[in-house]
């Protein structure tokens, strides 16, 4: 009987270790839980279905993306190709977008000193901008 105790144990315990290594041969997926500052490039949606903006999450460059399913209405226009940070200083997850009230705009912070940009998306050229938000007494 304790023959058949041990080895039902031994049998138990070399299924577990089996499935812990074949748990460990798979490609980890990625999630929502998981750490998103591992990622350079990050999407966020504007009031607009069509539209939204992608950002370099290392450098703070901005792309204006839209996409279409009937017509040609669909590509990348660059709102900002000027890196917010000088070279060597480029960290993952260091950017991030933050939507207002406003359609057209939102905030960049830089999560590491807390420069903030003004971020102006729109159709016509001449009304996109990335403004660096300066202190200033009212």
């Amino acid at each position: 009987m304790k023959k058949n105790i041990v080895l039902f144990f031994a049998c138990l315990c070399m299924c577990g270790i089996l499935y812990a290594q074949e748990l460990n041969n798979h490609p980890k997926t990625i999630s929502s839980n998981d750490n998103e500052e591992l990622f350079v490039y990050k999407l966020y949606p504007t009031s607009n279905m069509w539209t939204f903006i992608k950002l370099d999450t290392s450098t703070g460059k901005l792309w204006q993306v839209q996409y279409d399913v009937q017509g040609s209405n669909r590509g990348e226009v660059c709102l900002s190709a000027e890196s917010q940070v000088m070279e060597g200083q480029e960290i993952n997850g260091r950017f991030e977008l933050y939507p207002t009230q406003n359609t057209w705009t939102f905030i960049m912070l830089d999560r590491i000193n807390g420069r903030t940009w003004q971020v102006q998306w729109a159709f016509e050229a001449e009304n996109r901008f990335v403004r660096r938000l300066k202190f200033s007494w009212y």
